[in-house]
């Protein structure tokens, strides 16, 4: 059985870097440390963490003192105002990407622009980059979620850093007619785009694709759709452990990729079970 490992899957740069800034400061500070909802999503880096006792915590409002990490996600305006009225020591760790994301939100709403954001609105992503617009920013996945938009003077359109490219131009084509100006930041990392579409060609050479990554990873989550539309025989995990052998009936080529949050040692590790079994 041959087995073929995309050249994208690990860490992408912005969660290297989270993890990095973290394990910093379990060196230099004192006193507890905390992230700011998980630093990733993926539980077993979570865990990790906890043995240089950095800890994973949901809101400001349960962290008394110490350090607090913005996670790669980044956080919302508000967080970052609550954490500094508690005297609380402040280490961004958002990813630069998210950053730019960020940043733009709020110039388009300086500017006066009707701001569209593409991407899932439960994603602490895209939490935080509402939280640097007007009361009246939209979010959507789709062109559908836009048909009661009158129409406006200007609009300003951003996207989630891990965003299907595609969502994102379909919304932009809906709101051609919808404003006399349009603004467009394709904010879309382009290290998601690169791994989307590298994982999606290795789908159409294998008999069955391995999809390793948080199942609460949103771009995880898009790479086990976009390769299972290409190769059905896709499986999303988490952990070698997860693996079952029944699925390679009659399979001599093994695709596996990850997703941007999935560290290397547990791709490996389920290059070792498959290569073991084969």
């Amino acid at each position: 059985m041959e087995i073929f490992v995309a050249k994208s899957s690990g860490f992408c740069f912005g969660v290297k870097r989270a993890i990095n800034t973290a394990n910093k400061c379990a060196t230099e500070n004192k006193g507890g440390i905390y992230t700011l909802g998980p630093i990733i999503h993926n539980p077993q880096v979570v865990k990790k963490l906890e043995s240089s006792h950095i800890y994973a915590k949901k809101s400001v409002d349960e962290i008394s003192s110490g350090t607090v990490i913005i996670r790669s996600h980044g956080a919302k305006l508000g967080e970052y105002r609550a954490a500094r009225e508690k005297g609380l020591n402040i280490v961004d760790a958002t990813c630069p990407f998210v950053k730019k994301a960020q940043d733009l939100v709020q110039l388009l709403t300086d500017e006066g622009y009707a701001v569209i954001l593409v991407g899932e609105k439960e994603h602490p992503e895209v939490k935080g980059l509402v939280s640097y617009g007007a009361a009246d920013i939209r979010v959507v996945e789709s062109p559908d979620e836009l048909k009661d938009l009158p129409r406006k003077k200007k609009i300003g359109i951003v996207a989630q850093t891990t965003v299907p490219r595609e969502k994102l131009e379909a919304v932009v084509s809906f709101c051609l007619n919808k404003a006399s100006e349009i603004k467009v930041f394709n904010t879309i990392c382009n290290a998601t785009s690169i791994r989307q579409e590298e994982s999606g060609e290795l789908a159409k050479k294998v008999d069955l694709m391995i999809i390793v990554g948080g199942r609460n990873s949103a771009n995880t989550r898009r790479l086990a759709e976009i390769c299972k539309t290409i190769q059905p025989r896709t499986y999303h995990i988490e952990v070698a452990d997860e693996i079952d052998f029944s699925w390679f009936d009659g399979v001599t080529r093994v695709g596996i990729t990850s997703g941007a949050s999935t560290p290397d040692w547990v791709v490996n590790e389920v290059v070792e079970r498959i290569s073991n079994h084969a």
